[in-house]
Parts: C-alpha cells; sequence; structure tokens
C-alpha cells in the first residue's frame, strides 16, 4: 500500500486525527502513485497528475511554493511524457501555478505547451484580485498566519486557453476529461470526472473537513447548489475521489457516503436558516438558534478544522438576506469608537471594563470577553493596559476554536494587541 493509501485508510477509520492531516496545512509534496497512471501531490491544494497513455493531464497545479517541487514530482514519476493539458478546479492560489515549467519544457523541446482548461468565471476572478491586491494579502495574512512583512499577493495569473459555461470534456489518449461548473466556494468551480478510470475530481467542493461555505472575508459563497453539484457526483459511482485537499477516498461507498454526508449538513444548514428568515428572524437568532448536525459533524471527513459552520450561517443570510442583519440600530450605526466611549463611560470607567473581560475568562465565557475587551480599545486605543488585556482575552479564545480559520483570525487580534495595535495587517 502508497504511504498515501495508508494515511488515508487511517484518516477514513479514525486512527489518525484529522488535525494531523489538516486538509490545508498538512502537506506531502514527494507525489505517490496512488492508482495506476494517477500521481498524487499535496501542497497547500492537491494537484493530480494523469497518464492517458499518450500523454500527461493535470487537475489542478498547486500554488507558487509548489511550482518546482510538484515538476520535479511528475518529472521523477513519467521522465519523458508530455504535459497535454492541465484543469483548473478554481481561481484559488494554491490551485493555478504550476503549468509554467512545463511552458518552458516544451518550448525547449519545441513541442506544442499544455493547453489549459478552466470555468469562464476564471478570468474575471482573476482580475478581481489584481484591483484587490493589498486586501486579499491583509485577509490571508490573518487567516493563515502568514508573516505580514514577506506576504505579498500575487498579480500575474495564468489565464485559461480554452473556456467552458456549463460543461465540456475533452480527450487525452485513452481517457475522457468530463468537466462540470458548479457555484460552491467560488463562482467559477468546476469538477471532473473520468468514466473510464471511474476517477472523481471534485476540486474545493471536497476538502476533508466542514465545507468552506463560511470563510468571514471572502466573496460569496453558494451553499444550496454547493449540494447539488456533491448530490450529482454521488449518483456516478465513482470507484475512487481526489480533492481539491486532504486524502483521497477509496471505495464506491465511501465514495458515495462522503458526498451524500457533506450534501446533507449543507441542505441542513441551508433549510434552518431560510426557515428562520421566512419566520421574521435576525442574524443573532439564525446564528444562536440553528442546530448544528453533530452527527455529520463528528464525520473524520466533516470536521470543522478549517471552517467554522457559524460561518455558513452568515453565507446563507448574506445569499438571501444581504447586509443587514434585522437588528435597526445597525442601520445606519454610529462610529464603534462612539458607541464603544459610551458604553466605557456608563460601565464606570476603562477599569471596571477590563476586570469585568478578565472575570469572564476566568469564569470560561471568553465570548462574551471579547465583546468587553474590544470596546475597552476602541474607547481608549492608546491604552497599555486595555492592550494587554485584549492579547490575553483573544489568546484564550483562540485556543478553543477547532476552526483554523476562527483561530488564525482570533490570535491575529491577540498578536497585534501585544504591539497596540488592534490589527497587525489593517490600518486599525
Amino acid at each position: 500500500m502508497s504511504k498515501i493509501r495508508d494515511l488515508a485508510e487511517r484518516l477514513w477509520t479514525g486512527t489518525l486525527d484529522p488535525g494531523e492531516a489538516h486538509p490545508v496545512t498538512a502537506t506531502y509534496p514527494e507525489g505517490d502513485e496512488i492508482l495506476d497512471g494517477v500521481l498524487f501531490y499535496k501542497g497547500f491544494a492537491s494537484a493530480n497528475t494523469i497518464d492517458t497513455g499518450d500523454a500527461l493531464v493535470m487537475l489542478d497545479t498547486g500554488s507558487v511554493a509548489d511550482t518546482q517541487r510538484l515538476y520535479e514530482a511528475v518529472r521523477k514519476w513519467r521522465p519523458d511524457a508530455p504535459l497535454a493539458a492541465a484543469v483548473f478546479s478554481h481561481h484559488h492560489i494554491d490551485h493555478i501555478f504550476g503549468v509554467a515549467p512545463f511552458e518552458r519544457e516544451a518550448e525547449e523541446q519545441r513541442r506544442p505547451p499544455p493547453l489549459v482548461y478552466g470555468h469562464a468565471g476564471l478570468a474575471p476572478n482573476f482580475d478581481r484580485y489584481k484591483k484587490s491586491r493589498g486586501w486579499n494579502a491583509a485577509i490571508n495574512v490573518r487567516q493563515f498566519a502568514f508573516p505580514v512583512d514577506r506576504f505579498i499577493w500575487p498579480e500575474q495569473y495564468r489565464y485559461p486557453d480554452v473556456s467552458y459555461h456549463d460543461r465540456m470534456e475533452f480527450r487525452s489518449g485513452a481517457l475522457t476529461f468530463e468537466l462540470r461548473h458548479a457555484r460552491g466556494e467560488t463562482d467559477d468551480a468546476t469538477w471532473t470526472w473520468i468514466p473510464e478510470k471511474k476517477l472523481l475530481f471534485p476540486g474545493d467542493l471536497f476538502i476533508w473537513a466542514a465545507p468552506n461555505s463560511g470563510n468571514p472575508q471572502k466573496v460569496q459563497r453558494y451553499t444550496a447548489e454547493w449540494a447539488a453539484a456533491l448530490r450529482e457526483m454521488e449518483a456516478l459511482g465513482a470507484e475512487a475521489m481526489i480533492p481539491g485537499h486532504g486524502m483521497p477516498i477509496f471505495g464506491v461507498d465511501r465514495v458515495r457516503q462522503a458526498l451524500a454526508d457533506t450534501a446533507e449538513l449543507l441542505e441542513s444548514l441551508e433549510a434552518q436558516v431560510l426557515a428562520l428568515m421566512n419566520a421574521g428572524a435576525s442574524l443573532d437568532r439564525v446564528l444562536h438558534e440553528v442546530e448544528m448536525p453533530q452527527r455529520l459533524l463528528d464525520r473524520p471527513y466533516l470536521k470543522p478544522v478549517y471552517d467554522h459552520p457559524q460561518f455558513i450561517l452568515r453565507n446563507i443570510w448574506r445569499l438571501y438576506g444581504g447586509w443587514y442583519d434585522g437588528e435597526p440600530d445597525n442601520l445606519l450605526p454610529a462610529p464603534r469608537a462612539e458607541q464603544a466611549r459610551e458604553w466605557v463611560a456608563l460601565a464606570g470607567g476603562l477599569e471596571h471594563v477590563i476586570a469585568r473581560a478578565l472575570a469572564l475568562v476566568a469564569e470560561g465565557n471568553t465570548r462574551l470577553a471579547c465583546h468587553l475587551i474590544e470596546y475597552a480599545v476602541l474607547a481608549e486605543p492608546a491604552s497599555a493596559a486595555a492592550h494587554e488585556a485584549r492579547a490575553g482575552v483573544y489568546a484564550a479564545r483562540s485556543k478553543e476554536q477547532t476552526s483554523s480559520m476562527a483561530r488564525n483570525i482570533l490570535n491575529h487580534a491577540s498578536l497585534a494587541s501585544k504591539q497596540g495595535k488592534r490589527d497587525l495587517a489593517g490600518e486599525y
């Protein structure tokens, strides 16, 4: 059994903790042939190379950091086979940067360069990235705990040569690559089916974690359409599935179960949010009254180790209800700093607010403590005592999180207060 197949088996059966094989941060960059003619590479995301008999086709191609290592892994596996094509499952930067070495190789050997396939929405999203480089750098510094002074958002992208809208297919050697569009984590997602191998590549529509359908700093996600795509994949009878993140899954029954459970989780959350919205509930009620399907979240492939299920509720609300949260005082609010100064004054001064926040932490109520200490710093942003307390409050709140996204964003606030700031990646 290959190393990756062994890890996949242990992860499925629960003998390997999902935290030890985090779908984003755990890497296996040496490459592993997990099926005949299929090379699996795991950097930030998975990058998969298929030997079609005549040439190679890549399904996702890794991040900037993966580019050379991925090329070397492929060439160690198949030294001479040309790369005929690559499919980008969506526009995120951990999936799109591995084609360049193969293009240089083709030019040197005077062969046709590889064709890149992707949904028509890739180009507009790349254009959006170029317009918002500073914003994307800041939000990813918080989300992934990247070094503030060294992380730079890319400004150049490999646009697809062949774009499609709903579905398309192409052939290479003995294999057919059926590309299907879905809106899920992104509006330009592509999942790929190779019928001859009964092999499914869902991209980031499956990531060995609760679906990344929330993500508080990113653009809209599409929960119901995501679930519908998973149901379509479920019906195929795939014998193996290689996700955009995390380990492959082998066996028809396991693949079907993983897809069905993920769809059910998304369907349950959307149905509950809409029921509350249709009853006139506010966002606050939605966030605290939806019942999380814990039996699903306990599955090894659905544990909330990356996104947080409550974030998904917010994105469903945003899709159907816009930005207004149903609280009239938030419709045209006073500046938060002004609100904070008033509440701190009503509490009898900064020292009382800090003391109460720290008492709440001691009682185990870090959620409420975060609100109080944020008001303390907003009211008196130069207060060393307030920042010291804030650093401790957010560090305590961060440690409670299983979601790495939530943990990193909260810990970013803690680190910022240690430097007397509210945020290290932004000007506030």
